[in-house]
């Protein structure tokens, strides 16, 4: 796998508030855009969910605000692990947005993990996916989470 997944982030129109800041919402969405992305082409396709009875379910999200992002600027979003289980169970993403001059405009953070879309509770994923996401690329800051620890996410 990669060591780097990032995409382009085209900002609409409909993305400003009346000051012509990017609506703090659309922070999320782009966030939530790079990750199911990244599912999608590495295997995790709404198929195989489907078929697997699995969906990636969130427990905290949050977002800082670095520098102010203007219409028409080139942007991009990346995505890298900060934490994850061995079993592939719980998830932790950080994701830049950075401006085309290398500016870091927004760093966001979610703490995830699957859920059993039939049994309605928390379940680890099947193999492949667990090795998809330990495959996936590292922010240098990455640890395994110990599954003894309760406070995990």
């Amino acid at each position: 796998m990669e060591q780097e997944y990032r995409q382009p982030i085209l900002l609409r129109w409909a993305d400003l508030d009346p000051n012509n800041h990017v609506r703090h919402s659309v922070y999320y969405d782009w966030g939530a855009s790079i990750r199911i992305a990244f599912f999608f082409d590495n295997g995790l396709t709404a198929k195989y969910l489907e078929e697997h009875h699995l969906g990636p379910v969130l427990f905290r999200e949050e977002a800082v605000f670095r520098r102010e992002i203007r219409y028409g600027d080139t942007l991009w979003i990346d995505l890298c692990t900060t934490q994850l289980r061995r079993d592939g169970s719980r998830f932790s993403f950080r994701h830049r947005i950075l401006r085309g001059d290398g500016q870091l405009c927004a760093t966001l953070t979610v703490d995830g993990a699957w859920i059993d879309t039939q049994m309605r509770k928390l379940a680890a994923p099947p193999e492949a996916a667990a090795q998809m996401l330990a495959g996936a690329p590292r922010a240098e800051i990455f640890r395994w989470l110990d599954d003894a620890t309760p406070t995990n996410p």
